[in-house]
């Protein structure tokens, strides 16, 4: 693997990727949070995918391993899985394979399932932010934004959305002797959006404008 593209893009950007070996040896130091199924990561600079990829992979592992059995169950834990890995990228060519490549994994797991594919794409047109996480705002200079997603059983995922600077303000808001220091999560972090119960064909098929159905 080249750990670079250009020496140009190393010099404006700072881009260097991980070598996959590197990467292996990272995940290693939290193997049990990388093969839950719901746990969430996120990659303030994400590339092409070099660790949200190794990350599905360990998801769907253990998605087969423990619900390998019900076509139904495999199907909605591993969106379930995808759902639970966030990336922010600030150049355009890194996002738009890094969400190949994460759609290619689904899709390899998965086989020939157009419905679970293009609701995967849409999770990840949510997850995989264009954007700079330094200042936390998107390539529009909107903040970034971050869909919390989760899997209520029976086909139905829940969708709440946040802005990424208010989350990433949790440490300050709880910390000791902090003026916030006394209030409650509940109190701080409101969502900008919640919608209802979503099935798996509502991700595959989002209204226009993604707007629908949000109170």
């Amino acid at each position: 693997m080249n750990l670079i593209k250009s020496k140009k893009r190393v010099a404006d950007h700072g881009e260097v990727f991980t070598p996959p070996w590197l990467v292996e040896k990272m995940l290693g130091l939290v193997k049990g949070e990388t093969e839950r199924i719901d746990a969430r990561f996120l990659e303030p600079a994400c590339g092409s995918g070099n660790f949200l990829v190794p990350i599905l992979q360990r998801k769907l592992a253990a998605v087969e391993l423990k619900f390998g059995k019900s076509d139904f169950e495999r199907r909605h834990y591993a969106l379930f899985g995808l759902m639970c890995c966030y990336g922010i990228e600030l150049l355009a060519d890194n996002i738009t394979e890094c969400r190949a490549n994460m759609l290619e994994v689904f899709a390899d797991y998965l086989g020939n399932d157009d419905e679970a594919y293009r609701a995967a794409s849409f999770v990840l047109s949510l997850n995989l932010v264009h954007g700079d996480a330094m200042t936390m705002r998107d390539t529009t200079g909107a903040p970034i934004g971050v869909v919390e997603w989760g899997y209520l059983g029976k086909g139905k995922f829940q969708r709440r959305d946040f802005r990424l600077d208010v989350l990433t303000g949790m440490a300050s808001f709880s910390a000791e002797g902090s003026l916030f220091a006394g209030l409650g999560k509940h109190e701080i972090f409101t969502p900008t959006s919640s919608y209802p119960p979503l099935s798996l064909r509502d991700l595959a098929e989002p209204v226009s404008g993604d707007s629908g159905g949000a109170v």
